[in-house]
């Protein structure tokens, strides 16, 4: 299987990713991780990544694809892989077609984790962080005993700017047009299944199992 894994951040989508390919025996590629292996082995394609990223620039689209084939084709992808973080635009989305079409290859299955905005605000804003001691919390699963107060020293409990609402919700409304763009396409191929993300990560693990392609009913 060649599966690509969608959602928003805060969807579950990093856990949902590690789980399934664990279980199939797929490669799980996040390009954030792909970028990094690259680099420290100092292959060429990492080299180039790593002098945009150094930069502050955008890697472009013609060496991340590049660096996903080069991955893809080794040994531990034979049995399938599961994207996770790519593609993030259309032409990313048709140079992969492309390049899987000259191997005789494809997607297989794109897999959309939908979570309502609400839910993904609470998730994203509800983790704090003790300025003492360093211990997290959040609000929705391990809330302090005392508000604004670690458990553990009695330190003040503080948000990273990146939790901050203001901060999330710029960065769900990034993602949101470009993982709907996404979805428009891979449903234009008749590749994409949403998959409800609410519940408990068990419930969305088998909503996921069953809407693979090798569980006999397909992605429609």
């Amino acid at each position: 299987m060649r599966l690509i894994l969608l959602g928003l951040p805060g969807a579950g989508k990093g856990t949902q990713a590690k789980v399934l390919a664990d279980r199939h025996g797929l490669l799980h590629i996040s390009t954030g991780d792909m970028f990094r292996q690259a680099a420290a082995e100092g292959t060429e394609l990492g080299l180039r990544a790593q002098g945009f990223m150094s930069r502050g620039e955008l890697v472009p689209d013609e060496v991340t694809i590049g660096m996903l084939l080069e991955r893809v084709a080794r040994p531990d992808a034979a049995a399938g892989i599961m994207l996770d973080g790519f593609p993030r635009t259309i032409p990313q989305a048709e140079a992969l077609d492309r390049a899987l079409a000259d191997r005789g290859e494809q997607i297989d299955g794109v897999l959309y984790i939908q979570v309502p905005e609400q839910l993904l605000m609470s998730r994203l804003t509800g983790r704090w962080s003790c300025s003492k001691c360093g211990a997290i919390y959040h609000e929705l699963t391990n809330s302090p005993a005392q508000t604004g107060v670690c458990d553990e020293c009695g330190g003040e409990l503080t948000q990273r700017e990146d939790d901050r609402p203001d901060t999330v919700q710029a960065r769900l409304n990034t993602n949101r047009e470009w993982t709907e763009a996404l979805a428009r396409y891979y449903g234009a191929q008749a590749k994409l299944r949403e998959i409800d993300g609410t519940g408990e990560p068990s419930e969305v693990t088998a909503r996921l199992e069953a809407a693979l392609p090798e569980a006999g009913k397909g992605v429609h």
